[in-house]
C-alpha cells in the first residue's frame, strides 16, 4: 500500500532534525512539533520550575542537497552508529537538558538515495499506533515515529544567463541591409598637402578596403607617399621649363649599340704580342 495517494505528488524529504527551546530559537524553515497527535504538549522537559522548553523540530528544505535517510534513538551509554550524528540543539542561553536517550540521524546526499524520511510524529507513550510509520522508541514519556518512502526531488532553478553581443550577431538574427551604392562620377577630393595633380586625381578608395587588419592586403608600397621629383613639379612659384621634356631623346637598340660598341682591339693586339714573345723564347 502506498504512503501517499496515487494521483498526488510524493512529499519532500526531511533534510534536518534539531532540538529547540521555543519558537523564537527555532531555526528558519524548521517546523516545531509543539503537540503530539493525541493533543499533549510535546515539551520533553516537563516539571515544576522548568522555564526553558525542549522541543523537536525538523526541516524539509533540501536546498543544501542533503536528506535524512534514517533516524535512531539510542541511550546515553550506547555508542553512536557508524555514519550517524547527533541532532544539533538551538537552545536559549544557559539552558541545559539532561538526557537519558538521544536522537541521531543519518544524512546523505540527495542524489545518492531513492528513499528518505518523509515525516516525523510524536505520540503519548503506549496510547496511539500510527499506520505506515516506524516506531523509533520512547524518549521522556513520548514515542517518536517516522515515515519513510520515495520523495520528490526539488526542481533545479536555471540561472539567468546574459546573451553576449557576439551571440546576437549569429545568423538567426536578420541580416543588416546592404550599404548604399556610391556614384561612379563622384567629384575627386581636394589634394591634401604638397601633392602633384596626378596624385590628386587618383581614385580615392574606401578606407574599409585599406584596412591594415588584413595582413593579406598589405603590400610593400603601403604607407609610402607618392610624389614627382621637384624637377617636374609644377608649383605656383616655379614653372617647369618647356624644353625640359622636349630634350629627352628616346634611343633605339641600334643607337645604343652604335654609341656604346667596343671591339676590344687593344686587348687582342696585346694578346697577340704576348703569344709572339712566348714562341721566340721557346725556340
Amino acid at each position: 500500500m502506498s504512503l501517499y495517494e496515487p494521483n498526488s505528488a510524493p512529499p519532500p524529504p526531511v533534510s534536518a532534525v534539531a532540538w529547540t527551546s521555543n519558537s523564537s530559537t527555532c531555526p528558519k524553515d524548521f517546523t516545531l512539533i509543539n503537540l503530539t497527535l493525541d493533543g499533549v504538549t510535546a515539551n520533553f522537559v516537563r516539571g515544576f520550575g522548568m522555564k526553558s522548553g525542549y522541543y523537536l523540530c525538523y526541516s524539509t528544505n533540501a536546498a543544501g542537497g542533503m536528506v535524512v535517510s534514517d533516524i535512531q534513538v539510542i541511550s546515553d551509554k550506547e555508542p553512536i552508529p557508524h555514519g550517524y550524528c547527533f541532532v544539533p540543539e538551538y537552545l536559549e542561553p544557559k539552558a541545559s537538558v539532561w538526557k537519558k536517550k538521544r536522537v541521531c540521524v543519518r544524512i546523505l546526499p540527495l542524489g545518492s538515495v531513492d528513499t528518505a524520511v518523509l515525516d516525523i510524529k510524536l505520540t503519548a507513550k503506549n496510547k496511539v499506533v500510527l499506520q505506515h510509520y516506524t516506531c523509533l522508541g520512547d524518549i521522556h514519556g513520548y514515542v517518536l515515529w517516522c515515515k519513510k518512502g520515495h520523495f520528490s526531488s526539488p526542481m533545479p532553478r536555471a540561472k539567468p544567463r546574459s546573451v553576449s553581443l557576439e551571440l546576437r550577431k549569429l545568423s538567426l538574427d536578420p541580416q543588416a541591409p546592404p550599404l548604399p551604392l556610391r556614384p561612379s562620377n563622384a567629384p575627386p577630393p581636394p589634394p591634401v598637402g604638397k601633392l602633384s595633380r596626378r596624385r590628386s586625381n587618383l581614385e580615392v578608395k574606401d578606407p574599409a578596403e585599406n584596412d591594415s587588419s588584413n595582413i593579406y592586403g598589405i603590400s610593400a608600397m603601403d604607407g609610402v607617399p607618392f610624389s614627382l621629383h621637384p624637377r617636374f613639379e609644377a608649383t605656383p612659384t616655379r614653372a617647369v621649363p618647356l624644353n625640359t621634356l622636349s630634350n629627352i631623346r628616346i634611343k633605339s637598340v641600334q643607337d645604343i649599340e652604335n654609341e656604346y660598341n667596343y671591339t676590344f682591339a687593344v686587348e687582342e693586339s696585346a694578346a697577340k704580342q704576348t703569344r709572339s714573345l712566348t714562341s721566340l723564347v721557346s725556340h
